[in-house]
């Protein structure tokens, strides 16, 4: 009879054991995916951002300063590696956008152009869908991080080597969204 309890006991521990090592891999490529998603909505900014600079170019000539910081943060992104590194260079690129923006309230003939209002339109959008991302990547994120610090799953964590992943976090300056006004 104690065989049994005991044999009993050494299958339970197996099953939970697989359990949390298969709901650790679930979560992993969850947040792998979810990141994966973000980073499609990044480079759709990145692509719309040079057709936003050229049109920028042709009214305010004299901003020359303003446009290459522009162009350098969008360069820093796209480079960026990692979670931290890649919210932070975005933080950057957000606030180098934000000054694109300020820059229409200058120039009234800028701010009636159809092309920059279709780009500050697009951008509002992506913006959005960037938030959207952020937002699922970092549920799964504090799901996954959660299983590394609960116990009896943060055994099989140390066993695996499973570390918390970094959240998708912005700046508290950069919480307000690019403003786009007229």
């Amino acid at each position: 009879m104690v065989l049994y309890i005991i044999l009993a006991i050494i299958v339970l521990i197996i099953i939970g054991f697989i359990f949390y090592y298969n709901k650790f891999i679930r979560l992993k490529n969850q947040a792998e995916e979810s990141f994966s998603g973000i980073d499609v909505q990044l480079k759709r900014r990145h692509d719309l951002i040079p057709n936003l600079v050229e049109i920028v170019k042709g009214y305010a000539k004299h901003e020359k300063e303003t446009l290459e910081k522009v162009i350098q943060a969008r360069n820093m992104a796209i480079n960026a590696q990692g979670v931290e590194d890649k919210a932070q260079a975005e933080n950057m690129l957000t606030g180098a956008l934000k000054t694109i923006f300020a820059l229409s309230e200058s120039y009234p003939n800028l701010k009636a152009n159809t092309n920059f209002l279709d780009l500050q339109q697009t951008l509002s959008e992506i913006e959005d869908n960037i938030q959207l991302a952020r937002r699922y990547y970092n549920a799964v994120t504090r799901d996954y991080n959660v299983l590394c610090e609960s116990f009896p799953s943060v055994l099989i964590a140390n066993i695996f080597g499973f570390k918390k992943r970094a959240f998708f976090e912005i700046e508290e300056a950069e919480k307000e969204n690019v403003k786009i006004s007229f």
